[in-house]
C-alpha cells in the first residue's frame, strides 16, 4: 500500500513524534502494538500489519533522528539526514485517489514502515534544516526530560518542550534561591 502525508509539515512532527517515544527513561516502542499505536495515532488507516522486526528498524531509526536533534551544527545533523535519506532513497512521486486528491510520496509503494517512515521524517527534518530551521530542533533544557520539539516561538526562544516543564524548572529554580545557605532544593 502506498503511504503518503499530506501535509509536509507533518513530516516533521512525525519525527519529532518518533523520538520521543524514548523519553524520561521511558521507552514506549517496545511491541509491535507499540508501533502499530504510534502508526494509528500518527494518522494511518488500518487495517495493517507490523512484527517485530519493523520494530526493531524503526527503533534503530529513532536513534539516528535523535542524533540529528542532539547534534551541535547543521553540518553534523546535515551527516545523518543524509546518510538516512540516502539509505531510503527513492523518486518522489505524486498520486491522486478521489477522496484525498493529490498527494506525494517520498518512499516507495511496496515500502516498510521503517523504510516509510525514514523516507518522511528524513525528508522533513532535510527540509527544515536547508531552510535555515537547525536552530528550531531543540531538546527540552529541564532537567529530568529529554523531549524533541520544534521551537515554533515568534523569537526562537523556546527552551522546554511544554508549559509543565518550564513551570517545575521555575519553581525549582526558586527554591533553590529561597532555600537557606547548604540547603537543597526538592
Amino acid at each position: 500500500m502506498a503511504r503518503s502525508i499530506r501535509d509536509p509539515k507533518r513530516f516533521v512532527h512525525l519525527a519529532v513524534d518518533l523520538v520521543n517515544t524514548a523519553r524520561d527513561g521511558h521507552d514506549f516502542m517496545v511491541t509491535p502494538y507499540d508501533l502499530h499505536a504510534f502508526l494509528l495515532e500518527s494518522g494511518e488507516p488500518e487495517p495493517f500489519d507490523v512484527n517485530g522486526t519493523d520494530v526493531a528498524e524503526v527503533l534503530e531509526l529513532r536513534g539516528r533522528l535523535r542524533r540529528v536533534f542532539m547534534a551541535s551544527s547543521e553540518d553534523k545533523a546535515a551527516k545523518v539526514l543524509n546518510e538516512v535519506l540516502h539509505e531510503s532513497a527513492t523518486a518522489p512521486y505524486l498520486s491522486r485517489h478521489d477522496e484525498v486528491g493529490w498527494h506525494l510520496h517520498v518512499a516507495k509503494p511496496d515500502a516498510e514502515w521503517a523504510e516509510w517512515l525514514s523516507a518522511l521524517t528524513a525528508t522533513g527534518l532535510a527540509e527544515l534544516v536547508s531552510g535555515g530551521g537547525f536552530d528550531r530542533m531543540r531538546v527540552c533544557a529541564a532537567d529530568a526530560c529529554d523531549r524533541a520539539f520544534i521551537d515554533e516561538s515568534r523569537n526562537h526562544s523556546q527552551r522546554f518542550c511544554c508549559q509543565s516543564c518550564a513551570t517545575r524548572t521555575r519553581v525549582n529554580a526558586y527554591r533553590a534561591r529561597q532555600a537557606p545557605d547548604g540547603d537543597e532544593a526538592f
